[in-house]
């Protein structure tokens, strides 16, 4: 990094912060990146989703880098269009911490994100899917969930919104697995020491890069670790209130270009 390069790596999530509705980027938020890159800046995309479920917005993005995937258990080529890295979650770990859950809170509402960069999301009954362009599988049972490789479980609680869903796992199998909450209706569970950081610093390390000349972009407790990992973090006006409490520095929202507000600042 240069003395003209403020930072030298970008880390945008997708969900809530680059993207707006529909998945797509805003013109002015592509170019503020471009103009970044052109600066001397390498952009990497870190994201909760897994592989399948981001190829076409990097596609549309002409995106040909490292991405973090799966909430940082994958570390993709979207150039070569390979999966360098993947942390599976033990399935019967899974479900002991699904049962445990389930013991102190009732019945949760379950789906998986199966491994590998054709791996689908499976659903059990009563799950809903939050992003309903984007193909899922339904299983008749939970047992369909088991029965290949899986990433991580995603939870849904009848009665409990997010924040208490995401507490009282915590308390009951923190020790066992990472839980994380990444969107609305969405908290998850994940291999041990798997977060969006985690993989973050793999790609800072292979780009030869380090924290402090990291900037970072969020909106949910999930990025948090990435937050705490990068020398600069980036909120959104939407963003969840852990993340903002945490923030270095909050932006307008994802539908009002924030990322690009920031990054027009600091690579004019």
């Amino acid at each position: 990094m240069t003395s003209a390069l403020p930072y030298a790596l970008i880390a945008t999530d997708l969900d809530g912060t680059l993207l707006r509705a529909g998945d797509t980027v805003s013109p002015r938020s592509y170019a503020s990146l471009a103009r970044a890159r052109a600066a001397g800046a390498r952009h990497v995309v870190v994201t909760g989703r897994p592989v399948p479920q981001v190829r076409h917005v990097l596609d549309g993005l002409g995106y040909a880098g490292l991405a973090v995937c799966g909430q940082g258990a994958q570390l993709y080529d979207a150039g070569e269009g390979r999966m360098l890295s993947s942390t599976a979650l033990d399935r019967e770990l899974a479900e002991v911490a699904l049962g445990k859950i389930e013991a102190e809170i009732g019945e949760v509402y379950a789906a998986v994100d199966r491994d590998g960069v054709g791996g689908a999301m499976v659903m059990a009954p009563g799950y809903r899917m939050q992003h309903p362009h984007l193909p899922v599988v339904r299983a008749r049972g939970r047992a369909e969930l088991w029965t290949e490789p899986i990433l991580k479980v995603l939870l849904q609680h009848p009665r409990l919104d997010d924040d208490e869903l995401t507490r009282v796992a915590r308390q009951v199998v923190g020790h066992l697995v990472n839980v994380t909450m990444a969107g609305e209706h969405t908290v998850e569970l994940q291999p041990p020491g798997v977060t969006k950081a985690s993989g973050l610093s793999l790609v800072a390390g292979a780009l030869g890069l380090s924290p402090s000349s990291t900037i970072a972009f969020g909106d949910m407790p999930n990025d948090i670790p990435m937050f705490a990992w990068s020398g600069h973090g980036v909120a959104m006006a939407n963003a969840h209130p852990e993340l903002r409490a945490v923030a270095d520095e909050i932006t307008l929202s994802n539908e009002a270009d924030g990322i690009a507000v920031v990054l027009e600042r600091l690579y004019a």
